[in-house]
């Protein structure tokens, strides 16, 4: 079932996103080579709790998962896809860094991801991060009352492939509201015109994660990390939208 929401639960998702877009706003600052990824998430753990929230993946733990997310913000590096747990890893010059950020406020939940580069970065570094950031945006455009679901999986995966690159099978978009992940799941591959019918009120946290080689990851020992299976770069996006009766609105944009 997918949860419909009122405009005052819009309201509350809204001002949760917005203290997710400022913490990139801010973090996005940091990043640079020297620095290390515990550093990026420690201060964005302090400037969400400054912000009255709380962040959202520190303790979050999964069906099936053996241990909690140690950390404020997911930080995954070159070719870790998601869910990169931040520590002493120093980022270099040319490194790609996708930061994905969680937040509560009075019950709802913000979420919202970006990828950006260390100082100068490869050309392919380059294109993956736009292509990725583009297809997330032409997923948005899809999210409009009375299109299918998959109309939005649709286009990203279109984009994406028709640039040379390839979106991951494994992990997807979601629903977004009292619950981190609520349904639909929303996959960044398929056919159009399939699945539920949009409808005003719906709120979906839509990310693309597109590698430069082939779709398929693999998640590392420490339970969380996922990497592409052929060593390959990977970019990641996110925004949480709400489903208007017009153009969806981006809650986790400034």
């Amino acid at each position: 079932m997918i949860i419909i929401k009122s405009k005052r639960e819009i309201d509350c998702l809204r001002r949760s996103n917005q203290i997710v877009a400022t913490i990139f706003r801010e973090i996005k600052k940091m990043v640079r080579p020297g620095i290390t990824t515990r550093e990026l998430d420690g201060e964005a753990e302090r400037l969400i709790r400054m912000r009255g929230g709380t962040p959202a993946f520190k303790g979050y733990k999964p069906m099936g998962y053996r241990s909690e997310f140690p950390a404020s913000m997911c930080i995954s590096v070159n070719e870790e896809v998601v869910h990169g747990i931040p520590g002493p890893r120093k980022l270099k010059e040319g490194d790609i860094v996708s930061l994905d950020v969680g937040v509560l406020l009075d019950g709802y939940h913000g979420d919202a991801a970006i990828t950006v580069p260390v100082g100068t970065v490869s050309e392919e570094a380059k294109r993956l991060i736009e292509v990725t950031e583009r297809a997330l945006y032409l997923g948005i455009e899809k999210a409009k009352v009375g299109n299918r679901l998959s109309d939005i999986s649709h286009s990203i995966q279109a984009y994406a492939e028709g640039n040379g690159f390839s979106v991951v099978r494994d992990f997807v978009g979601h629903g977004i509201g009292k619950s981190l992940h609520e349904n639909p799941q929303i996959p960044n591959f398929g056919p159009p015109h399939q699945g539920p019918r949009l409808r005003q009120g719906m709120i979906f946290a839509l990310e693309p994660m597109v590698n430069a080689g082939a779709w398929q990851v693999t998640r590392l020992g420490d339970e969380w990390t996922v990497v592409t299976a052929d060593g390959k770069l990977s970019a990641h996006f996110e925004h949480s939208i709400a489903l208007t009766d017009g153009d969806p609105e981006i809650l986790s944009m400034e």
